[in-house]
């Protein structure tokens, strides 16, 4: 007999190929299981509320699930970020909430690279010539010698710091909590950040979306930063106040900006940031890679078996909801 500790819900908006992975794995490795899989929050109705589990990246959810999931135990967030879940007006505070923390270091490390060399490199320029079939030759900037601030020091940030340095950078890291870490030429205490962005060529954003952290990147913020820098932001939308970098970036008080998360996700068509000449816009990709469900089940799988057996003290990755990283 189907209870709410045996009856999961995948709520996935991703390509079909990646999502049977998911659903596949888990029905093989736990056969007494009622799973139930939908492409998008608005698909779950039927299933929510017999669900309680829910599988899903927290951008992907929305408050009905939760206000119809009265018999929902626990959500397994795919992702690191719990926004979109902890936030949401009905979500009830009884609700175990785990994520993936820890395996975000390497791809979106490798994402901040990418958008350092992409801005540095004036790719959207060269890829605009390519398509125009336009020669055009132009000093490019370096890497090499130039100084990041990395705002936010979690698994993502010990894994950029040494990527950095390795590029000749100077690393600069901003949290709330200084400490040593490898790879990093010096940790600052969040009340020297502006002072930090100041002296910085590329601002990587990394720190989680709460409260404190809502428009952590305001004007003053945007003010201070060099006119030939640039923001690149790998960790939520609303870390950003999107207003004032849209003024900041089309009067060219910043350099400009790579940008992978948003406010509103898809970004509307409609948003000024697709059609600026300094702005790469990225549709949250980050953390999305070739290896994601070979790094998540293992995660996934390990607290299922303890939520079945009732042992939810020994899951992996436990929210600490309210607690900033």
């Amino acid at each position: 007999m189907t209870t709410p500790e045996t009856n999961l819900l995948i709520v996935l908006s991703l390509p079909e190929p990646v999502r049977n992975i998911y659903y596949s794995r888990l029905r093989e490795r736990f056969p007494e299981l009622t799973i139930n899989m939908v492409g998008h929050n608005s698909e779950a109705g039927p299933f929510i509320a017999d669900a309680g589990m829910v599988l899903a990246f927290g951008v992907m959810l929305s408050d009905e699930i939760f206000a119809r999931g009265n018999k929902l135990q626990w959500v397994q967030a795919l992702g690191s970020g719990v926004d979109g879940i902890v936030d949401q007006p009905s979500f009830r505070k009884d609700i175990l909430v785990t994520n993936m923390q820890g395996i975000h270091g390497p791809p979106c490390a490798e994402a901040a690279i990418c958008a350092m060399f992409d801005l540095s490199r004036s790719m959207p320029r060269i890829m605009a010539n390519q398509r125009n079939h336009v020669w055009e030759r132009f000093p490019v900037r370096l890497l090499d010698g130039k100084r990041v601030a990395v705002i936010g020091l979690g698994v993502i940030a010990e894994a950029l710091g040494p990527r950095c340095q390795a590029l000749g950078m100077h690393v600069t890291g901003v949290t709330g909590s200084p400490r040593r870490l490898a790879g990093f030429d010096a940790v600052v205490p969040r009340e020297r950040m502006l002072e930090t962005v100041a002296q910085s060529d590329y601002v990587v954003l990394l720190t989680p979306y709460t409260k404190e952290n809502h428009h952590l990147a305001n004007a003053d913020f945007l003010a201070a930063m060099k006119k030939d820098a640039y923001l690149v932001n790998i960790a939520r939308g609303g870390v950003v106040d999107e207003e004032a970098l849209v003024a900041a970036l089309d009067s060219r008080a910043i350099a400009g900006a790579s940008l992978d998360v948003f406010s509103v996700e898809p970004l509307p068509e409609d948003h000024p940031f697709w059609s600026m000449d300094n702005v790469i816009v990225t549709p949250h990709l980050g953390g999305f890679h070739d290896e994601y469900p070979k790094r998540a089940l293992p995660i996934l799988e390990h607290n299922i078996e303890k939520f079945l057996a009732g042992d939810r003290a020994a899951m992996l990755n436990i929210v600490n909801r309210g607690k900033d990283a």
